[in-house]
């Protein structure tokens, strides 16, 4: 049995029986190690290697956490949530205006989730900071989050796999259009928007589903909870809102600067310490909060790099492939259908769509020639395959993302509540769009 089959099976078997992620994870990458020849040390080893990979944006979230956490101090957050629960409980009593306001919470997590990959290219970093103070006014109009996570994961994938600004730049020019050609695809004229809009219009149809019918229900939250991390006693006046303004854009334009969450994380939370919003003597101990309600992301985050690196070490992800070549023989239509498949199978395990694409663009770039399909035609089905997984994957931040932001009282669970509702929304039209584009481009 291939390895990569195997590690990923077992690791979405796991997590579907609400085994923890980062268990599922190690005893995937353990038992994928084994079967792929490398033994218990040699997969001990190269998950150990792999580690590293993953501490970064451990990091990255553990500060962005503290961060969250001063800002909530500063009643920021506080302040918006007391306008919007006032809002709410206005519309409510004229009985009038309520649908409105929820239209306008979607459209707004909708329009910064999209702004955050191409137009101020932060990522998941605004989730943390965003989502939290939102929960209550959420949860009091009984919004279903599972559609807010269906909602972010929309904004966070779809624009880097069809605008070339930002992320897309890099996801569409440096890695996907630099492997195709590097495979031996003449790609001068291709345009990149065009072989990638059929696959982002069946992501849109699946944001539909998700807003229109799938979670168009109310659900209800144990507000009580919600009220335990959302600091209702917190008091706030103008300077201390104006510190917090001023810490939020000053890490925005250092994380944009250095390109670190890390130091831009960091540099906000020292505007509020020398502000004196954070006191000197709560600094730790808000800091120490922070990182705890991050944790449990990072360490998944830590896990995953480690499964990707046993995944590569077996070297099954290349036989993966080639076996999948294998089986196609001449039929364009069984040959588009199998590289999404594999496409998808090997991103669900390692958690990125940039680091599938120079995996598997050396094997179906030379098999899409073979298959007579054109380079727009190849274009598309090598960035479907890629992009095919980054929703709906235990490890990827795409729903990682959406999670730490969602689950802050613990009432929204990753995989059930983020994994499986993207996966359904957004792979399964991924996989008819992109082998309907691939047949007709």
């Amino acid at each position: 049995m291939n390895a990569v089959v195997a590690a990923v099976g077992i690791m979405l078997v796991l997590s579907l029986c609400r085994v923890h992620v980062v268990v599922a994870l190690i005893v995937g990458a353990l038992a994928g190690g084994m079967i792929g020849g490398l033994g218990l040390s040699g997969s001990l080893e190269a998950f150990n290697n792999g580690l590293g990979g993953g501490a970064t944006v451990a990091l990255s979230y553990a500060l962005l956490g503290a961060f969250a956490v001063a800002i909530a101090k500063s009643g920021m957050a506080h302040a918006l949530a007391d306008k919007a629960v006032a809002l709410v409980g206005a519309k409510a009593e004229s009985g009038t205006g309520t649908a409105a306001l929820k239209w306008l919470l979607i459209a707004l997590l909708l329009c910064v989730a999209i702004a955050s990959q191409n137009i101020l290219p932060i990522h998941i970093a605004f989730i943390p900071l965003l989502v939290p103070p939102l929960l209550y006014v959420l949860s009091k109009m009984q919004l279903d989050r599972r559609l807010i996570a269906c909602v972010l994961t929309f904004g966070l994938v779809t624009p880097y796999m069809f605008l070339p600004v930002g992320f897309g730049g890099i996801f569409l020019n440096e890695i996907l259009l630099a492997n195709v050609a590097k495979a031996g695809v003449d790609i001068s004229g291709i345009s990149v928007t065009h072989a990638m809009a059929l696959p982002a219009l069946g992501m849109f149809c699946g944001l539909l589903v998700a807003v229109f019918f799938s979670y168009s229900k109310k659900r209800v939250y144990d507000l009580e909870q919600v009220e335990q991390v959302e600091r209702v006693d917190v008091k706030y006046n103008p300077r201390s809102l104006l510190v917090a303004a001023v810490a939020v854009a000053i890490a925005f334009v250092v994380q944009l600067w250095l390109d670190s969450m890390i130091i831009g994380a960091l540099a906000g939370f020292v505007v509020f310490s020398v502000s004196g919003v954070v006191r000197w003597k709560e600094a730790d101990g808000l800091f120490t909060e922070g990182m705890k309600m991050m944790a449990m992301i990072g360490f998944i985050m830590i896990a995953a790099a480690g499964f990707a690196e046993v995944m590569k070490a077996t070297g099954d992800v290349k036989h993966l492939v080639d076996d999948a070549a294998g089986m196609i023989g001449n039929n364009k239509g069984i040959g588009a259908l199998l590289m999404l498949l594999v496409g998808l199978l090997v991103t669900l395990g390692i958690g990125s769509s940039f680091s599938t694409v120079p995996i598997i663009a050396a094997i179906f770039v030379p098999l899409g020639i073979q298959l007579g399909f054109s380079p727009l035609a190849i274009v598309c089905i090598v960035g479907t395959a890629g992009a095919l997984g980054d929703a709906g994957s235990p490890a990827s931040d795409s729903t990682l993302g959406p999670t730490s932001g969602l689950n802050v009282d613990g009432q929204h669970n990753h995989i059930w509540d983020s994994v499986v509702p993207t996966f359904l929304h957004y792979n399964l039209p991924l996989l008819v769009f992109g082998w309907v584009a691939a047949m007709v481009l």
